[in-house]
């Protein structure tokens, strides 16, 4: 979806930039990346740096950035137009857990045609885009880091090392402090579940899945609204 949007807006000045976050690196990321065939750049963050500096907590996401270098438009909630899954159909013979986690994924709040529409508009128009904001605009936004989050933040740190190590057992105690201190960091969450070996699930080590915690919060918080006003 990124590859067709870019190759409509790179003629006239957007480059898009992908990065995968996720410790497993290219053996983990490379397939996906391949099959896209991009002709953007695509990354792979091993180490979440861009989440650790951007303040990134769910995926996709999406930051915008002007020719100066500098952020337009911090992290924020980025669909290039409805994915599929929205739509599809739950086969009849899905599991009952296939069936409520597609249940909830159609309840998520994805609003693709208003965030594409802003962006067009700021290709179009650069820095007299209503939608490329101030200085003072983005830092209002940027999310702060409470002592909680920046705790969650070196657990999480601590957790990838270890799984890198080799020290699985290790690794999960680090994470699930992370998950514990930062709940609503599904960065965290998604890296800690595909890490697990096979035949572990992350409800049973964890405490939570992503059907779980998104029932507990309600479908329609998963992403929040966005802000294009």
């Amino acid at each position: 979806m990124w590859q067709e949007l870019r190759s409509e807006l790179h003629p006239r000045g957007l480059e898009i930039v992908t990065v995968a976050l996720d410790t497993g690196g290219a053996d983990a990321a490379r397939p996906w990346i391949e099959a896209a065939r991009p002709a953007h750049p695509s990354l792979i963050d091993r180490a979440h740096l861009l989440d650790e500096l951007f303040g990134i907590v769910n995926v996709p996401s999406g930051i915008w950035i002007d020719e100066a270098g500098m952020i337009v438009r911090p992290p924020e909630t980025a669909y290039p137009r409805r994915p599929s899954f929205l739509d599809s159909p739950v086969p009849t013979d899905a599991s009952p857990i296939a069936q409520a986690r597609a249940a909830e994924v159609r309840k998520l709040r994805i609003e693709p045609e208003r965030y594409i529409a802003a962006l067009c508009d700021w290709v179009a128009r650069g820095a007299a885009s209503r939608f490329a904001l101030s200085d003072e605009a983005v830092l209002a936004r940027s999310r702060p880091r409470p002592i909680g989050e920046a705790t969650a933040a070196a657990h999480f740190a601590l957790g990838q090392h270890l799984h890198l190590a080799g020290d699985g057992d290790g690794a999960v105690r680090h994470f699930r402090a992370a998950y514990r201190l930062h709940p609503d960091n599904w960065t965290y969450k998604r890296q800690a579940w595909s890490l697990l070996p096979a035949g572990q699930e992350p409800l049973d080590v964890y405490g939570g899945d992503w059907l779980t915690d998104v029932r507990k919060i309600g479908a329609e918080r998963y992403y929040p609204a966005l802000d294009l006003e």
